[in-house]
């Protein structure tokens, strides 16, 4: 299979193309106002659960700072349906492989929106190769720059913004608690991930800064479409116990929620929205 990355060369408007189209936020879901006041900034918020999550923190009343490596349509997109709710939208164009960007990303939204409170690590990339040797040094180094070393990056700068109450969640996946055979050096990134989020959880604890993590199964997003082959794609979700793929309306819940006051004496977890994968560890 060619190398090409989920996230950095999907064509914009491939989304027009998926049946059904992705949901973002449920018609019936009502904001309580739980992000009120708040300022967020997302990786990888462009499109797919990121744009979900950047929906349902505006609904609720948050201003929000998108962070997106090229596809300017998609972030428009977004950042049309934030403004939608009523709330403000900072588009941040870069890359977050170098350290530098994620470094003034966090800078720009605290200057431009006021300040920081929640920090949503999203953004990430995965190649499908069936033989481990051919994970070439540059698959690596970009993987692994993109899917953890950012976090690290993103999370040290804002903790410089961030106070009591204040929280860091970080996208992780299920294929950090069972085999991925073909996404090796990816789920090795997400293993990553996981371990980050629980052991900065307990570094920060007495700055009472919260630091989580969302796990998703296989959501139906325009990466997917974007990545794998017809007979993989409508096969996508049903090894699930639900025998189907989640709508990334179906995971922003969890992140508004570890977000929240409501989520106030959790901190180092991981909540796990996979169609019902059960999962130990």
């Amino acid at each position: 299979m060619s190398k090409t990355p989920k996230k950095q060369n999907r064509q914009p408007g491939i989304e027009a193309k998926m049946d059904p189209a992705p949901e973002y936020i449920k018609p019936s879901y009502q904001g309580s106002g739980k992000l009120k006041g708040k300022i967020a900034l997302i990786t990888g918020g462009d499109s797919g659960i990121g744009r979900a999550v950047c929906v349902h923190f505006a609904r609720e009343g948050a201003d929000i700072a998108i962070v997106y490596l090229g596809e300017d349509i998609d972030a428009e997109k977004t950042k049309a349906l934030v403004e939608a709710e009523g709330r403000q939208c900072l588009l941040i164009k870069g890359d977050v492989k170098k350290s530098g960007f994620c470094k003034k990303a966090v800078q720009q939204t605290v200057k431009k929106l006021g300040g920081l409170n929640v920090l949503v690590n999203n953004a990430g990339m995965q190649i499908l190769q069936k033989d481990p040797k051919a994970i070439d040094e540059k698959q690596l180094e970009d993987t692994f720059s993109t899917n953890i070393f950012a976090y690290f990056h993103f999370a040290n700068e804002a903790l410089e913004y961030m106070k009591a109450g204040d929280s860091i969640i970080n996208t992780t996946s299920v294929t950090a608690y069972r085999s991925s055979p073909s996404l090796v050096d990816y789920s090795s990134t997400k293993g990553a991930i996981t371990s980050f989020t629980r052991s900065l959880a307990t570094n920060i604890v007495e700055k009472k800064i919260r630091v989580n993590a969302v796990a998703p199964g296989p959501v139906w997003t325009p990466l997917i479409v974007a990545t794998f082959d017809e007979e993989k794609i409508k096969k996508f979700g049903s090894e699930t116990a639900m025998k189907r793929a989640g709508q990334p309306s179906e995971l922003a819940p969890a992140y508004v929620f570890l977000a929240s006051d409501d989520a106030s004496y959790i901190t180092g977890q991981v909540i796990h929205v996979n169609g019902g994968e059960v999962v130990n560890g």
